[in-house]
């Protein structure tokens, strides 16, 4: 697939700044490593050709020489060109976005035909682009460091997650960032890092295979290590999106595996391949996804509270080994998912994971990141909360849960100095051991809302009030962006949403 790669260098690098001064600096002097994950790890858009890899046959930068001059040298090793776009205001604003768009269209009409246009920057202004890109049947991926707008995210095919960008691309992975120098007693609530599961799960693996006198279904090991490793996950598999997809991340020498007649792994060796027979009843591939559509509505209907998608894969996984091997082709659970006529169930991947539910049934509905779905006094303004939360994208906790939330982010900068990733842990943390909603990456809009928004921790202003008030008005501007009418019913329900008195919900902007 043959793409081309605009990077808006100045608005990427002043979001990741915001965020964390060293996440933007490796991202401004290693363009070479995030752009072999694009090239060999990203995943591609919908409707991209079967088979089909991506080659970034354009790379070209644009960014102020006279603010990032010193960045130069790292993207001409990278093989970027470089379009010089410096200040042409007082106010600093720079002829980037008509400079990309220029050379988009230019590149649209191109006789090399690129399949693939791949766009670094949050501004919405390229949103008319990207619809064009579209009505001319070229595939769009975005990055987009903050809080892109909904029509900016609809108009891609592929949005980047930030987190995975910086995480995987970048390699700021949470075990390279954990302080060396305190040590405390693990917590019984601590999540493990995905290398130290996927490494579980390897030696389950390799102990099988030795210890067997046959190869070994691959359904088999795919329960046993979901049963036996502390943090494994059938929806994601250790950040491998499928069993397959993990095995292939490991070197395991000699032993091999194969999908065919459900999957087995084996070291040729030792072991004989099973031989194929005539199935006296064979199921197709069709009647295989039946079965998960039925078993999938049996378990919503059988719950009383909306169904953890993690729960579901691994029971999917125990059923249908064929078909969870890797998804029935889509690369990862939620793509599989997304892919079933489930209606009129409704999937909410906001939080934890996310979960199913029937929204015909009330005593179900949308539930928060801990599960519950109590708003007692408070349940009045659901309705719009859900609404804002459709909207703005903030996570639907529950009033409490926040007020809770920002009493912790309080206590730990008084306690520790700010580290978006190292605080967001420490938060998460005391929220799970108080019993309360709140998920990580919930715990993550929240920080970098705070931080896109100007907030400087350490400096005094980091009381509980404070940080409601500046998430409350991140929430406004999100929605006002998104052409949400905020009246006085909406604004009285985000002032007692997130615990802050009507009359201060704009001051510390």
């Amino acid at each position: 697939m043959k793409s081309a790669l605009f990077v808006d260098f100045d608005n990427v690098y002043s979001g990741l700044r915001k965020l964390d001064q060293t996440i933007a600096d490796r991202f401004a002097r290693q363009p070479l490593e995030w752009m072999n994950w694009i090239i060999s790890k990203l995943e591609l858009p919908d409707h991209a050709p079967d088979g089909a890899r991506r080659r970034v046959l354009v790379r070209r930068c644009y960014l102020n020489p006279q603010a990032y001059q010193r960045f130069r040298p790292s993207f001409n090793l990278a093989g970027f060109e470089i379009i010089d776009c410096p200040a042409l205001t007082s106010e600093g604003k720079t002829s980037t976005d008509i400079h990309m768009v220029l050379d988009i269209i230019d590149l649209l009409q191109h006789e090399t035909h690129y399949d693939e246009f791949i766009v670094f920057s949050a501004d919405a202004d390229f949103t008319p682009v990207l619809r064009k890109l579209r009505r001319w049947d070229r595939r769009t991926t975005v990055l987009a460091i903050g809080f892109p707008s909904a029509a900016y995210r609809a108009s891609a095919d592929l949005l980047i997650d930030q987190d995975e960008f910086v995480r995987n691309a970048l390699g700021f992975r949470d075990e390279e960032e954990c302080p060396a120098v305190e040590s405390v007693a693990p917590s019984v609530n601590t999540v493990p890092d995905p290398d130290t599961v996927s490494a579980a799960a390897r030696a389950i693996v390799e102990d099988a295979v030795k210890a067997s006198s046959v190869a070994v279904p691959m359904a088999k090991l795919a329960a046993h290590i979901l049963d036996a490793v502390d943090g494994m996950d059938a929806s994601t598999w250790a950040g491998h999106g499928t069993f397959r997809g993990l095995i292939e991340s490991w070197d395991l020498g000699s032993v091999r595996f194969t999908t065919a007649g459900g999957g087995v792994i084996y070291d040729p060796r030792r072991h004989a391949l099973p031989t194929a027979t005539p199935a006296a009843n064979p199921k197709s591939p069709d009647r295989d996804v039946d079965g998960v559509i039925d078993t999938i509505r049996n378990e919503v209907a059988r719950s009383s509270l909306p169904v953890p998608c993690s729960r579901l894969a691994s029971l999917l996984t125990a059923q249908f080994s064929a078909i969870a091997a890797d998804w029935n082709g889509c690369g990862s659970f939620r793509k599989f998912v997304e892919s079933l006529d489930l209606e009129p169930l409704r999937v909410d991947w906001s939080n934890s994971g996310g979960v199913i539910f029937d929204p015909a049934r009330p005593d179900v509905g949308t539930q928060n990141g801990n599960g519950a779905t109590d708003w007692g006094d408070d349940r009045e303004i659901l309705a719009i909360a859900t609404q804002i939360h459709e909207v703005s994208g903030a996570p639907l906790l529950r009033p409490q849960d926040y007020r809770a939330l920002f009493s912790i982010i309080e206590q730990d900068a008084r306690s520790h100095p700010f580290d978006l990733k190292e605080t967001g842990k420490r938060v998460r943390d005391r929220l799970r051991e108080e019993g309360l909603g709140g998920s990580r990456l919930d715990v993550n809009w929240v920080l970098r809302g705070l931080l896109m928004r100007g907030h400087v921790f350490g400096q005094g202003h980091d009381d509980a009030m404070t940080l409601g008030t500046k998430t409350a008005n991140n929430v406004r501007s999100l929605c006002l962006r998104e052409q949400m009418i905020l009246d006085k019913t909406t604004e009285a329900a985000i002032a007692r949403w997130f615990g802050t008195s009507q009359g201060t919900t704009r001051s510390g902007q």
